[in-house]
């Protein structure tokens, strides 16, 4: 079965609970088989909003990336998001940041993701369940790692 690596943050309300209902939720897409620790970390992109929280699970799952792009869409809606801007304040983000060894370019979805290897926020909690993804970690600099801290 594929195994996606699905990269999740929250700033608004409560974060933790917004992401432990997530990781719930993550259950009508598959099968969630690791689940990274809470990340704390600034904002990318819009700086002036509330730090984010940020975890990563593995998940196996029968959709295709597509099917799972809008389930986890569907999810992020009834979770409580809203759309505002790019990069701005948010209930619920979850990201497919990979899927399998799977690549995808077409308009509205990238595999992997196009900006993981840049956003330690993500190789974080996701090098902590994937060790396959500790080197791209440490290759970020060490000030960009330092700002993402482990609750």
């Amino acid at each position: 079965m594929p195994l996606a690596r699905i990269g999740l943050g929250s700033n608004l309300g409560d974060p933790a609970g917004n992401l432990e209902r997530a990781i719930a939720a993550l259950a009508t897409l598959g099968s969630v088989t690791a689940c990274s620790s809470f990340y704390r970390s600034a904002p990318w992109g819009v700086t002036d909003q509330p730090e984010f929280l940020n975890a990563a699970v593995l998940m196996e799952t029968e959709l295709s990336p597509r099917e799972l792009l809008a389930g986890l869409k569907r999810l992020e809606t009834e979770l409580g998001r809203t759309e505002s801007y790019r990069w701005g304040p948010r209930i619920v983000d979850l990201d497919i940041l990979a899927y399998d060894d799977l690549a995808v370019d077409e308009p509205d979805l990238i595999v992997p993701h196009p900006r993981l290897l840049e956003r330690a926020f993500a190789l974080a909690p996701l090098a902590e369940i994937d060790p396959g993804y500790e080197a791209a970690l440490q290759r970020l600099p060490a000030a960009d790692r330092a700002e993402v801290r482990r609750l």
